[in-house]
């Protein structure tokens, strides 16, 4: 941290105060009004700036810090959230360059919520090559900048992609009982995509969904890690025989995938289910962020995290219930590490005891299995075995 970017503990280091994440962002507000809030809070800002100079004094920022030493797990919210720690960026010598950068580039932010436009990650980089001796060197610094911003504005209530900038990946697969109503970009009118009738294929989540709404009579929304089983869950139609939606989320979920699931699962009150590989990655990085998020991004966990979340499987008991015991891989010396530091310093992980039983008894075991492993029985065994045995009794999930 810079000499001139002290630490602090601010309450809310914004000009207006900040709203829960629920109403901001679940729906219930528009995009017109979000357009509004963040113009706002950019030129809120910028009238700060511009007071101080005119007292005669240099022009600051309050940023939230964002790191594990300023995160709190609250268990009755369900997530990771930001502490209340914040730095002052001071305009000095030293952090002139720095400071020019944050102001430009919250100017293109307003700029492109003005025109209704969007950049990008990488776009964003390089609209700085036309700020002469302020643009970024790598698009490393251009990310860090970016995530001060957000952190920013999360504590008004407002995410990235209300700020214009988006991510350059798009979210996962969907399919089953589920039409989402998106519109079209040059009109303005309503599309819906019933995404029961896309074939073999399925809808895939953009960038952004915050304009997204949807229409379904499902049970539940199964959260599924790898593209090779939700392939196989819709070629066959298990949504249809289950009366679910399945998501693929490719690993770690995307912004844009974890953002979708949380509107989904609190617009129609729908429980979610994931269904991940028995192995410490499998708990801690994608059910885990998922589910409450992870440290290094408190700011934004409000929103995209998915507190209601259950882990369906594949659970460590599975192995022996499922006769998968031959099926199974030997724990890597980082599954044991990830395993271990999780039960000591994971804040998530730790206020569970379900899970930390579950990770001890992995470890006894010294294996891990993956989902594909249930193929020992036969292809279908997952969908036609179990599947239905686990969804019979989902009170056994882990939280």
């Amino acid at each position: 941290m810079s000499r001139t970017e002290k630490t602090s503990y601010h309450g809310r280091a914004n000009p207006q105060a900040g709203a829960d994440a629920e109403t901001q962002l679940g729906g219930e507000i528009g995009r017109e009004d979000l357009d509004k809030r963040t113009l706002e809070l950019i030129d809120a800002l910028a009238r700060q700036i511009v007071e101080r100079i005119e007292q005669g004094l240099l022009p600051e920022i309050h940023l939230p810090i964002r790191s594990l030493g300023n995160v709190v797990y609250d268990e009755a919210k369900g997530y990771f959230e930001l502490g209340a720690r914040r730095k002052t960026r001071t305009l000095t010598v030293n952090t002139a360059k720095s400071f020019a950068q944050t102001l430009r580039m919250m100017a293109s932010s307003h700029a492109m919520v003005e025109h209704d436009d969007f950049a990008t990650k990488r776009e964003a980089y390089y609209i700085s090559k036309n700020w002469g001796d302020c643009r970024f060197e790598s698009q490393a610094e251009s990310d860090a900048i970016m995530d001060d911003i957000e952190a920013l504005a999360s504590i008004n209530g407002l995410t990235r992609e209300q700020l214009r900038f988006f991510p350059e990946a798009h979210g996962g697969s969907v399919a089953g009982q589920l039409s989402v109503i998106d519109q079209n970009p040059g009109t303005g009118d309503d599309i819906e995509i019933d995404c029961s009738q896309l074939g073999s294929g399925a809808y895939s989540i953009p960038r952004s969904v915050e304009h997204l709404s949807f229409r379904t009579d499902a049970r539940f929304v199964l959260a599924i890690e790898t593209g090779g089983m939700f392939q196989r869950l819709n070629n066959n139609r298990f949504w249809e025989k289950s009366g679910c939606i399945i998501v693929e989320m490719g690993g770690v979920p995307t912004r844009a995938t974890r953002r979708f699931i949380r509107r989904l699962s609190d617009q129609h009150d729908l429980p979610v289910y994931c269904f991940v590989d028995c192995d410490p990655y499998g708990f801690t990085n994608i059910y885990r962020t998922l589910k409450v998020g992870s440290g290094n991004a408190a700011h934004i966990n409000q929103f995209f995290c998915v507190p209601r979340a259950r882990f369906l499987g594949v659970m460590p008991q599975d192995i022996a219930d499922f006769g998968l015991g031959d099926a199974t891989h030997p724990l890597s010396k980082t599954d044991v590490k990830r395993a271990k530091d999780a039960l000591k310093n994971d804040p998530f992980v730790v206020s569970q005891p379900e899970w930390v039983e579950a990770i001890e008894q992995l470890l006894d075991m010294g294996v891990r299995a993956e989902q594909q492993a249930l193929a020992k029985w036969g292809l279908n065994y997952v969908i036609d075995e179990y599947l239905p045995t686990k969804l019979a009794n989902p009170e056994a999930f882990l939280p």
